[in-house]
């Protein structure tokens, strides 16, 4: 993750009132890639992140150089990897127990009620229609019938909103220096 700044411009900053300003990164610029390049699909490959994957790791193994991790946050557009990037199993019951105090209290706690519009469902030609649900309150959940309501309790919600985060694009190894190219093209200009 500390290759990332690489790129980035440095910026005298004054942090003491003793006139010795301080050489740091100017980590608040912000890059994006050229809408162009983000949506070529032929250059991408889809990926599921393991619980063992770390983005180091993932970078190693399609690029053969772990400090390109960077480019899969930008790819993706994951701007915190700490919150951004999925969760594996163990900081992922941490995080529960840091909220719920227990896996069974976030397990046991209601997070929604929801009213189903719709079950999935599939096409003659094998298109998948996905489940439509809305946010309800108890009152309204308790006036339905049970077939048309669901409750979604807090475990499953963040378990959800970390998996979702488990399917990323890799960039095609060939396309990696059009993308150096341009953070490094960018950040000379800044300067």
């Amino acid at each position: 993750m500390s290759f990332y700044f690489r790129p980035f411009p440095k910026v005298d900053y004054q942090l003491k009132k003793n006139n010795n300003p301080l050489l740091l990164t100017n980590i608040t610029l912000r890059f994006k890639l050229r809408e162009t390049l983000k949506t070529k699909a032929a250059i991408y490959y889809d990926y599921i992140v393991k619980d063992s994957d770390r983005p180091d790791l993932v970078a190693y193994k399609y690029y053969e150089d772990e400090t390109l991790d960077w480019v899969l946050f930008l790819i993706n557009d994951i701007v915190d990897p700490y919150y951004d990037w999925p969760m594996d199993q163990r900081t992922f019951d941490n995080y529960m127990k840091s909220l719920y105090g227990s896996i069974d209290s976030a397990k046991s706690i209601v997070f929604q009620y929801r009213k189903i519009i719709n079950q999935q469902g599939h096409l003659i030609d094998g298109t998948v229609i996905p489940k439509r649900t809305v946010v309800i309150d108890t009152n309204t959940y308790n006036s339905l019938a049970p077939a048309s309501r669901e409750i979604i309790y807090a475990y499953n919600h963040y378990e959800d909103l970390n998996d979702n985060k488990r399917r990323i694009r890799i960039l095609d190894k060939n396309f990696i220096g059009v993308v150096t190219s341009e953070v490094e093209n960018i950040f000379s200009t800044e300067g």
